[in-house]
């Protein structure tokens, strides 16, 4: 069956499930929108539904900051209370207050 509503929003902080990285929601797509040779870069074993929504994370690491992709089933919310350090962040949204990053600009 596929599922029609996104369980994060834009703004939320959330972390992988599996991996060590955290980051916000900057966009969320209904179902799986990637490339194929991407889904398929996957381990069969852990390659997700693609009839979920995947959101595109500002993530980082302990080392690194880069942008994700990553299906619903694999996130979790973030309780840390911190704000995220990605450098691109400032583009999207405002200062962190409340556990999330507010809009500043006008999306379609």
């Amino acid at each position: 069956m596929l599922k029609t509503h996104a369980k994060y929003g834009l703004g939320q902080v959330v972390r992988h499930r599996k991996h060590p990285f955290r980051g916000v929601v900057f966009d969320v797509d209904a179902i799986f929108a990637n490339s194929e040779e991407w889904y398929q870069s996957i381990p069969a074993d852990s390659r997700p539904d693609k009839d979920q929504p995947f959101y595109h994370l500002l993530a980082e690491n302990s080392t690194d900051y880069y942008v994700a992709y990553v299906s619903e089933q694999n996130l979790i919310p973030d309780s840390s209370g911190e704000p995220v350090g990605h450098p691109d962040l400032g583009d999207f949204f405002g200062d962190f207050e409340n556990g999330r990053y507010p809009l500043h600009v006008q999306l379609n």
